[in-house]
């Protein structure tokens, strides 16, 4: 009962940091400089015709001078060639040249010859961009002394239990994403919308060290960076600029997906993060004994009852300021909080001798 206290502390005080920091990041919509900053897109895709139109008709729709916007799309041996309609910016599309286990890290290495812009930025096919997202990016460059800006992801999805559970998962990632930040200990980002200098990429020699490991291409670059150059890596915490995507439709797809996430974990050059996942691991873990010992009336029941809500109320707290910021619903908060547990203990145990599928390949 002891060990169960003290590791549901040390994860209370961790979350109650986060949430901290998350306060601590002021929001960043300003949008009045006169637009300066030429982007390249960047999007790798595999079998994405049904939603790369979306993304590209948002895309089209950015209160953006269309002549600073150049967009790569790198076809990862899709089945049919993708074929780009007319737009208002210049598009390419080029092959993926695999040189990795990474398909993704390969695809964002293989633009870089292509790339005539000074920033980089890289989001996914099933994406939605809002108008003001380059604006924002770009009068935040224009204030900032910044070399790579992590920004913010949400769901847009239905009223089903599923979505609302991946969205109160990614609402806690996203969460503890800009509470790390806040507090100088920033290690996660979403390559969904994440943008660096092509002379950043270049100067941390890309994905070079981590190249063996399928997923990571947004977080392991982002530790590199501010490894080295801590003070240029920031996260912008705007409206403007957050970006959404679809959850999944069936647990088997998401729990591979969490799977493929997990598995970079133990490679994080960030010790923090490492930190981190130990005590989030911990605290979930010591629910599922908190769980076994209400049931079977093992232990103090007030204690255990005293232990569950507040794992509960601070759960809460991170995850619904970050909905507030995302504009996202908390629902299914209860059943979904203990569920929780049980699924992110499988993922991580999983992850560490299992194998996955994701894209139609087996890693």
């Amino acid at each position: 009962m002891l060990f169960l206290t003290i590791i549901l502390s040390i994860y209370f005080t961790t979350i109650s940091l986060l949430v901290y920091g998350f306060s601590k990041i002021k929001s960043f919509n300003s949008v009045g400089l006169t637009p300066k900053t030429a982007f390249t897109i960047v999007v790798p895709f595999r079998n994405e015709a049904e939603n790369l139109p979306i993304l590209l008709e948002s895309l089209s729709k950015l209160n953006y001078p269309m002549d600073l916007i150049k967009m790569i799309l790198v076809d990862d041996n899709s089945d049919f060639r993708f074929q780009t309609a007319d737009f208002r910016f210049q598009i390419k599309t080029i092959d993926n040249i695999r040189i990795s286990n990474s398909p993704k890290k390969d695809a964002i290495t293989t633009t870089i010859p292509f790339v005539k812009t000074s920033w980089i930025i890289t989001t996914d096919a099933d994406c939605v961009v809002s108008e003001n997202w380059l604006l924002t990016l770009d009068n935040y460059i224009q204030t900032h002394k910044v070399s790579m800006i992590a920004g913010a992801v949400a769901y847009s999805g239905s009223n089903s239990f599923l979505h609302h559970f991946q969205q109160l998962d990614l609402a806690s990632l996203q969460g503890a994403t800009i509470g790390s930040f806040g507090i100088g200990k920033g290690f996660m980002c979403n390559g969904a919308n994440l943008a660096y200098t092509k002379s950043l990429f270049q100067e941390l020699n890309g994905f070079e060290g981590n190249d063996t490991i399928a997923s990571g291409d947004d977080v392991f670059l982002l530790q590199k960076a501010i490894a080295k150059f801590p003070d240029k890596v920031h996260y912008l915490k705007s409206e403007n600029t957050i970006v959404t995507t679809k959850p999944l439709d069936d647990w088997k797809s998401l729990f591979y997906q969490r799977v493929r996430w997990a598995s970079k974990t133990t490679s994080y050059q960030s010790n923090f993060g490492k930190i981190v996942g130990l005590i989030v691991f911990g605290g979930n873990i010591s629910l599922w004994f908190v769980a076994y010992g209400l049931l079977f009336g093992i232990g103090n029941y007030f204690l255990l009852c005293f232990l569950l809500l507040a794992k509960l109320i601070i759960d809460f707290i991170l995850i619904h300021q970050t909905n507030q910021f995302l504009k996202t619903k908390t629902q299914s908060f209860l059943i979904s909080s203990l569920l929780y547990p049980f699924f992110s203990v499988s993922v991580a145990l999983y992850s560490l001798t299992g194998k996955y599928e994701w894209k139609g390949r087996k890693f």
